[in-house]
């Protein structure tokens, strides 16, 4: 629709026009049950905004994405709907200085995560809903003024099926058969919820006590589908709900403003999860149906945590448009980490961040698309794809360096300060630098051009002169910047030297500095006379946002110990590093799997070694030379199953390590053993081959052709549940057919009646790393389509094809030059479109220069 993508301009011009001062919303979700989905299912939605008028005789326009209007009221007036409403606006004449609008409309669920999702379970048949809005999907579910600094007050009350309960960000109450919510404070249009269904609901409560002597207590819920609920483990939950209650009551000063806690884990979810005070949602794989690792349960922890940040940063105090989307979500990022190392028991949080975090918004910071970390973002589809790795983990990175520049003390106060200024209310840049300076006493100006404002990611190198003894002359820190982004910036960083010590040799820290890196040179004077090096870590304790690079000695160390560092912080940091070496093509991609098959299994941290083997596999399969993917397909296997044979039984390391085998499984013996797995005929001590194990072996097995459509078939007959059918549409995609690759094409391109989660296992099955030659066909319908995909679907399928099919396997310089011919001739293509094929176009060739490198790599 014309009007769908709100521009930034046209949002500043409705804010200085209108003031919203309540919404009444009711829904009527009975047709969620019962009926055929011959057409679009719709619902009732009636909406009455009261809001004012700068100007009375103005025009604007209300938002709303519906199949139908019924009727609309302006002030007492009955407007033509036909006359008035797009398809996504509904033109509001004449205004008053009060208005009242009222909008009767049929709203379509959603099959694709956004707006009012519905979805219905395999197992037993039951319907579920819940909402998802963010940036602007509020609109597909009722009338209003979409766009984050238009806050009002949101009274809800919704008619559901009989048995059904029904949440929403205030307290509700089943009144005479409709669910009746208190109304909640000022907040943004998405951040309102609403969740509805036959949900298994579990509850508790937390208290406190108050520094002013009030006791607050927060009614706390967790809910699943009823399908889920033997697997919930809602007490864990709970357990760190209240840690981060506990945290943030400590240190913002402000108590949780939005009444109750619900927390929702939903099926079919796009995000990991959602702010919504009063009633979060999280994607339900964080509800585990098998083994996992502790990784898995930090991850799940460092969510809650994340989302309870926006409690205070997003939802109490909400930036004025997407440009500061930063303001919630670095904040979040960073306050989640930072309080669930803290107040929980994931205490080595931060090495996760520093290995897998940052890796994310490394990728990020190289791609033609970076940004600052405050963006220009010019309408919502620039929105949409800036939930990014620089708004959120460079964003964080960067808040993490801003705590050592101006102290934790001052950060904090910084923040409660922000807080009680801003509550209820809208923030730019400015307002939080305000509160920064006021308490760190520091120049935030000179740091947010620096850090804030530019885009790009610096290179640290150190460098060491010794003396005629052997000791450190000078130690130099070297900074470097991209060309096309060419800011070196102020680093607060900690350099550590490193040596062998003891009867076993380990490598610990044997000297530590601070120093601020200013420029393209900083001498480290406090280092000098010390003892000669082995190893030499730029930015030790992780202080800063930069790339890491190493002098040839401490390369020649990792290389020979990388095993022997103690510190499971320096070795994170030191991981990351090489693989960005990798990516830079500085690295042969074999080296570094050659480090991960001889260091990874002395890996204590699980995350870590979860993430080294998802990093080998992609140096296998992106910037290994072709010629020798085959050899590095079979080192790494056998690797995997000889790590796999010798982890104690039943430890993490061992369920790690069976995951990784399947993952790079190919040879005729090594699908054998799944395969034997699978059926029980061969064991690995301590090893549970549980559902969740049989799907991940399952896949390598369809995708080299040893398993069958019925055996896929019978599986999932023995797991008939939404998370065995996603995995088997996955399976049956992976298949090595040219009919199949054509069928699941067929499906996720030519055809929307899949729903989002079924598109995402659709495009994982088909995208197989050992499928080059069957999905060539591809690559160049890829390019024929997906203006039109962009164009029909929406905005997350749009993205999920477009990045999904992306012909990333087909790695030559014809596919770099398909991908750059579309962009020349697209130029009128929608800029996020763009973006995203710009984006992929990018990492391959990345990807290419990494092959060369490699290929040049001397032979052994």
């Amino acid at each position: 629709m014309p009007g769908e993508n709100l521009s930034r301009d046209e949002a500043r011009e409705r804010a200085a026009l209108l003031s919203v001062e309540e919404y009444e919303v009711s829904l009527d979700l009975r047709s969620a049950v019962g009926g055929t989905d011959s057409g679009p299912r719709t619902f009732r939605s009636v909406t009455t905004i009261r809001f004012r008028s700068a100007e009375p005789g103005a025009t604007s326009f209300a938002d709303l994405i519906a199949p139908s209007v019924t009727a609309v009221s302006l002030n007492g007036r009955d407007l033509d709907p036909g006359a008035v409403f797009d398809g996504s606006r509904i033109l509001l004449e004449d205004l008053a200085e009060d208005n009242e609008l009222v909008v009767d409309a049929q709203c379509a669920y959603s099959r694709t995560g956004e707006g009012m999702h519905r979805f219905v379970d395999p197992e037993d048949g039951e319907v579920y809903l819940y909402t998802q809005y963010e940036p602007a999907d509020s609109r597909r579910v009722f009338a209003n003024f979409e766009q984050p600094d238009l806050k009002a007050p949101f009274r809800f009350e919704v008619r559901a099926p009989e048995g059904w309960v029904v949440w929403s960000n205030g307290v509700g109450e089943l009144t005479e058969g409709v669910w009746k919510f208190a109304g909640t404070k000022p907040i943004s249009t998405y951040i309102t919820a609403v969740v509805a269904g036959p949900y298994h609901y579990v509850t508790d409560s937390y208290e406190r006590v108050l520094a002013d002597g009030t006791r607050l207590e927060i009614p706390l819920g967790a809910l699943c589908r009823k399908g889920l609920a033997r697997h919930f483990d809602a007490d864990d939950v709970f357990r760190v709900t209240k840690q981060g209650l506990d945290f943030f009551h400590d240190h913002f000063d402000y108590p949780y403003p939005f009444g109750k806690y619900d927390q929702a884990f939903v099926p079919e979810y796009n995000l990991g999860a959602m702010e919504n005070p009063g009633c979060v949602t999280f994607r339900e794989e964080f509800i585990f149906r098998g083994n996992v690792t502790q990784a898995s349960y930090e991850r799940r922890a460092n969510v809650i945590l994340h989302e309870m940040a926006h409690m205070w940063f997003g939802d109490l105090v909400t930036m004025v448009w997407w440009d500061d989307l930063w303001l919630k979500e670095s904040f979040a990022d960073f306050m989640g980490t930072f309080s669930m190392v803290e107040a929980t028991r994931f205490t080595n949080g931060w090495v996760t961040f520093a290995n897998n975090r940052k890796a994310w918004a490394y990728r990020a910071d190289q791609l033609p698309s970076t940004h600052p970390v405050t963006a220009d973002i010019r309408d919502l589809e620039d929105a949409k794809l800036n939930f990014d790795g620089i708004t959120y983990a460079k964003g964080a990175a960067v808040l993490k360096q801003l705590v050592a520049y101006a102290g934790r003390d001052a950060f904090l106060e910084g923040a409660r300060r922000y807080f009680k200024r801003h509550a209820y209310g809208n923030t730019r840049l400015g307002d939080l630098l305000a509160v920064l300076e006021e308490t760190s006493g520091r120049d935030m100006a000179a740091w947010s051009r620096s850090w804030l404002q530019t885009a790009g990611v610096n290179s640290l190198t150190p460098q060491v002169l010794l003396d005629a003894e052997g000791r450190v002359d000078e130690l130099t820190v070297l900074q470097e910047a991209a060309e096309s982004h060419p800011e070196l910036r102020p680093h607060r960083v900690a350099v550590g030297l490193y040596r062998r010590e003891g009867a076993d040799g380990s490598l610990v820290r044997y000297a530590r500095a601070e120093v601020d890196v200013d420029g393209p040179r900083t001498v480290v004077g406090e280092l000098a006379g010390a003892d000669a090096p082995e190893l030499v870590l730029v930015n030790d304790d992780d202080l800063t946002y930069c790339k890491i690079r190493f002098d040839e000695g401490s390369l020649d160390t990792l290389r020979a110990r990388l095993g022997d560092l103690t510190d499971p912080l320096a070795r994170a940091l030191c991981w990351s590093a090489l693989w960005n070496l990798t990516r830079d093509a500085l690295m042969p991609a074999r080296d570094f799997v050659d480090l991960v098959l001889r260091f990874a299994g002395r890996e204590s941290d699980i995350g870590v070694l979860q993430t080294l083997h998802a990093w080998a596999n992609s140096a296998l399969t992106f910037y290994a030379a072709p010629e020798w993917r085959a050899t590095g397909g079979r080192l790494l296997a056998e690797g995997a199953l000889r790590e796999l044979r010798s982890a104690g039984p039943g430890s993490q390391h061992q369920l790690t390590w069976a995951r990784f085998f399947a993952a790079v499984a190919s040879g005729e013996d090594e699908l054998r053993l799944l395969r034997e797995l699978l059926e029980g005929t061969e064991k690995v001590d301590g090893l549970d081959v549980d559902q969740e194990l049989r799907w991940a072996f399952l896949e390598p097995l369809a995708a080299h052709g040893v398993v069958d459509e019925a055996v896929l078939a019978a599986e999932l007959a023995r797991d008939d549940t939404a998370s065995g059918k996603r995995h088997q549409v996955r399976c049956l995609a992976a298949r090595p057919s040219a009919a199949v690759k054509a069928q699941a094409w067929a499906a996720v391109v030519e055809s929307d009646s899949l729903s989002n989660a079924l598109v995402e296992a659709t495009i994982g099955g088909f995208a197989q790393a050992s499928h080059r030659e069957l999905a060539a066909p591809y690559a160049s319908k890829y390019f024929d389509v997906i203006e039109r995909v962009w164009e029909e679907r929406s905005i997350q399928i749009g993205m999920d094809v477009v990045r999904g099919l992306f012909p990333s396997l087909q790695d030559s310089a014809g596919t770099l030059a398909a991908a750059d011919a579309w962009l020349a001739s697209h130029g009128q293509a929608a800029p996020a479109l763009r973006r995203l094929v710009s984006e992929a176009r990018d990492d391959l060739g990345r990807a290419l220069r990494g092959q060369a490198c490699d290929g040049a790599a001397p032979r052994p």
